[in-house]
């Protein structure tokens, strides 16, 4: 097991040197490169153009923001032009419920007028029933008190 770990541990820095290696062929082949095309400028000249890279990534930097924040306008454009659209959504459904709790008002009255109506036509029926109810009792008295005498007439005549 120990072995084991020796191999791993030298195939590791076999592995290291080698990419050492490499990165130093590298740097010689960019240090070459650089030598080839390199351009040697005075100092001012260098700081100016320093400072004209330094400007342009921060213009870059800028005009990025810039549509960002035109985005985001957009977004927030649209966004009230819906809720203005939700709003009169909203104000019209408003309306239409307030004509429709009119209407019912309405339709509850008219409703309550033809009860009350209805109601006054079945008290004066209940009255004019109670009178002739009152009328055929009366009748019926009478009738009963004819009737009677009628039967003592008849009971004494036989008698």
């Amino acid at each position: 097991m120990e072995e084991e770990q020796m191999g791993g541990s030298e195939d590791r820095w076999k592995g290291s040197l080698e990419n050492i290696t490499e990165m130093a062929s590298n740097l010689d082949s960019l240090q070459k490169l650089l030598l080839k095309k390199a351009v040697f400028v005075e100092e001012d000249t260098f700081a100016r153009a320093s400072l004209v890279s330094e400007q342009a990534r921060t213009i870059k930097v800028l005009e990025q923001r810039v549509q960002t924040l035109e985005r985001e306008l957009d977004a927030a454009i649209t966004a009230a032009a819906h809720a203005r659209s939700e709003k009169r959504q909203a104000e019209s459904s408003q309306k239409a419920a307030e004509s429709r709790a009119q209407e019912v008002t309405k339709e509850l009255e008219n409703t309550t007028k033809v009860f009350k109506l209805h109601m006054e036509e079945l008290r004066g029926m209940q009255e004019q029933i109670s009178k002739r109810d009152n009328e055929i009792k009366l009748l019926e008295a009478i009738i009963q008190t004819l009737g009677g005498k009628e039967r003592l007439r008849k009971g004494g005549v036989n008698d």
